[in-house]
């Protein structure tokens, strides 16, 4: 076979590989343990820099989740996966329209805009807002976490690092799966993916799913959940093999979620955590997410061609309550307070680059993109009607180059560089009424920037890398969202990072375990902080300095007998070093720790496939059994550290019995049964926030063929 026609096999091999890496739970078949053989671990791959890899050469930290790991552990929203993440904090007080995630403490201190993020978020190669995410794992084949600042590959938005997320792909087999599962609290799922040859040279994939549960918060009018969300999901891929060298791959994907919110419950919770709210208000909650991608992939004799064009909407209308409890200890009026939001989002981008092949001695990639983001973010009513609408219309331009290339110096040193130079235009229209009044405001903005890496790695033996990176990052500036007149929607400045990182990438040589560690330090200079008053609802931009350092470790080991332990540790030293005042909420203090980054959190995850022998008609049987514990520390709540989030443990325990018809199995979530907070606010005099959804217990089934 040609060196061309190795490539392609690679590829069509790696559509249908689980990548393994640090901290995943690996499994081996059951039938290996039962022979008493000594396998080597699956070769890995990641495509953290859109080329295959081996994750151990690549100079930067990048923790994998797998497919397997995510049907494994019940991970079904990438909240859940991110939130098991080593040295990621996610904070979901915008309930499915407001994800801010912070890597390594790297992150908005309350985030502006929807464009307002420091994490990257890519879905096969196409870079997508973090309030465009369905944020539903249906049919993943692998999540990358990259960490610290990625301003080559994925630009403005990289500053604290990027998650680059893989869908399954077609293959030339015929494979799918299907699984159900239900659970208390109205908790249910069900799902299933089939794909497989259509022609000679076509290929296709779907997959659907559709999920729910019941609010573990209560109404005290009904007694009954104030809310049960729905969700569903579709995703179909069809591929086309035009040679041996030219792949056409084009995918569309919809998710809907209904009746999801935010929940704002006055602190402490008690045992059973309530609202007093007029029945139905969130009804008619609803967002949807479309994703159209066509990507063309051409081998020449030495690299490789990728365009990828992709366009997508989201369609978000919210209803945010304040209840009556809340409202009474705020402002002594027992009634209760909401506003809607309503928002729209399309977008456009296309990137083309080249790049080396996999293995290739020097790793390589350079190219150009374009994207273009129109939306708007509205608030047309509240309690008391249309007189305090607000109705804000956005532009996002932004063109880029960008290359990076790894060279060996010698034998065992190899040198990484890589820059990234950006163009941003922005436009801003917005319309406020007070009572008959209407004030119209009109801005724009524009900037030009560099962002990159460099690094050395070195070679201590074949399977043990270290390394050192320096990295520059930057967040655009841009228009505050929630501007409820003219004066708040002056622009906020642009965030610029300085990262320093020191780490190493270890495998063992007969593939039994893995460990990688990792030190660094970060500086950001005016990050974002939105100001908020709780008594007129206005809001402002401010900027204030960050810095962040700290350590993390990571590790598997696969002993004999089908058991296989991971476990992660980090520590976070992240603290505001400049101080802000004249916040409505209140001054923030130089000093003061980074919210909702604790300073020490862990995992530890057991995975043990063990045979039965054969059971009657069930024939081969496994036990196959799964440990997950998650330890966060105290954090605190907001920028001004009014008060703080406990620390809280949860362990999540998954038991199934595997045979020829599938397997079936029990699942226990949040086993210590904590209450423990998602987010926390504060305003004077009172604190509230998100409380966690307790113990729930459940069963479910799977197949896949």
């Amino acid at each position: 076979m040609s060196a061309r026609g190795n490539t392609t096999a690679t590829r069509q091999s790696c559509y249908k590989c689980n990548s393994i890496t640090i901290a995943i739970a690996l499994t081996l078949s059951p039938s290996a343990f039962a022979s008493g053989e000594l396998l080597q671990l699956p070769a890995s791959t990641v495509t953290a820099r859109m080329a295959q890899e081996d994750p151990k050469d690549v100079p930067i930290s990048v923790s994998v989740i797998s497919g397997e790991q995510l049907r494994t552990q019940r991970l079904d929203t990438l909240e859940s996966a991110l939130r098991t993440t080593a040295g990621v904090s996610v904070n979901s007080s915008g309930g499915p329209n407001d994800f801010n995630v912070l890597i390594r403490g790297v992150g908005s201190l309350y985030q502006m805009s929807m464009d307002d993020s420091s994490v990257a978020f890519n879905i096969d190669g196409v870079p997508v807002s973090s309030r465009s995410l369905g944020f539903g794992t249906l049919d993943i084949d692998r999540i990358e976490v990259l960490k610290g600042p990625q301003g080559t590959l994925s630009g403005a938005i990289g500053q604290a690092g990027a998650v680059n997320i893989t869908t399954r792909q077609p293959t030339r087999e015929l494979e799918g799966y299907v699984r159900g599962e239900v659970g208390q609290k109205g908790q249910f799922l069900t799902e299933g993916a089939i794909g497989g040859p259509l022609s000679d040279r076509f290929s296709g994939r779907l997959a659907v799913r559709r999920a729910g549960y019941d609010s573990w918060i209560d109404n005290d009018q009904t007694h009954h959940p104030i809310t049960k969300p729905r969700n569903e999901a579709y995703r179909g891929s069809l591929l086309w093999d035009l040679n041996d060298d030219t792949h056409l791959l084009l995918s569309a994907e919809r998710q809907q979620t209904e009746r999801a919110t935010n929940s704002l419950v006055l602190r402490p919770y008690g045992s059973h955590p309530s609202l007093d709210l007029t029945p139905g208000l969130f009804d008619d909650n609803d967002k949807t997410t479309e994703r159209y991608t066509l990507k063309v992939d051409h081998d020449f004799a030495n690299s490789r061609l990728t365009s990828t064009t992709a366009t997508g909407t989201a369609d978000f209308t919210g209803l945010i309550a304040y209840d009556s409890k809340l409202m009474g200890a705020l402002y002594g009026t027992p009634s209760e307070f909401w506003v809607v939001d309503k928002s729209f989002e399309r977008n456009w981008s296309q990137d083309v680059h080249l790049g080396s092949l996999p293995d290739a001695e020097v790793f390589w990639v350079a190219g150009v993109a374009a994207s273009r983001n129109e939306r708007s973010y509205d608030t047309p009513r509240n309690t008391y009607g249309t007189s305090s609408a607000r109705f804000r219309d956005f532009t996002t331009t932004t063109y880029a180059g960008y290359g990076e290339v790894t060279f060996p110096l010698s034998e065992r040193l190899k040198l990484t560089t890589g820059y990234r130079h950006s163009w941003d235009r922005k436009t801003y229209n917005g319309q406020y009424f007070a009572g008959t009044s209407v004030v119209d405001d009109s801005r724009r903005l524009t900037d030009h920037y560099g962002t990159g890496r460099a690094a050395l790695s070195y070679a201590i033996t074949p399977q043990t890398n270290v390394y050192v990176q320096l990295a520059r990052g930057y967040k655009s500036g841009g228009f505050n969202d929630y501007a409820s007149q003219v004066s708040d929607s002056a622009p906020y400045k642009a965030a610029v990072s300085k990262a320093a990182e020191l780490g190493f990438k270890s495998t063992t040589e007969e593939g039994r375990g893995s460990l990688n560690g990792a030190l660094f330090y970060t500086r950001v200079h005016d990050d974002h902080l939105l100001g908020y008053d709780a008594a007129t609802f206005a809001t402002n931009a401010f900027n204030a300095d960050t810095r962040t350092r700290g350590a993390e470790l990571e590790g598997s080991w696969r002993f004999d007998q089908g058991l296989t332990v991971a476990a992660s540790a980090t520590y976070l030293d992240a603290k505001i070093t400049r101080g802000v005042q004249g916040i409505q909420a209140g001054d923030v203090a130089a000093g003061n720790r980074t919210p909702d980054v604790p300073r020490w959190s862990a995992n530890l995850n057991a995975s043990w496939k063990h045979p039965l022998g054969s059971i009657a008609s069930l024939g081969d049987t496994t036990l196959n059994t799964s440990l997950n514990y998650h330890l966060v520390g105290e954090r605190a709540a907001d920028p001004q550290n009014h008060f703080n989030l406990d620390n809280y443990e949860k362990l999540d325990l998954r038991a199934g019995l595997e045979s020829k018809f599938g397997e079936v199995y029990a699942f226990a979530d949040n086993l210590l049964n904590q209450t423990y907070d998602t987010y926390g606010f504060y305003s004077e005099p009172v604190a509230y926030g998100g409380p966690s959804r307790r113990r729930t217990l459940g069963v479910g089934y799977t197949y896949q063929f």
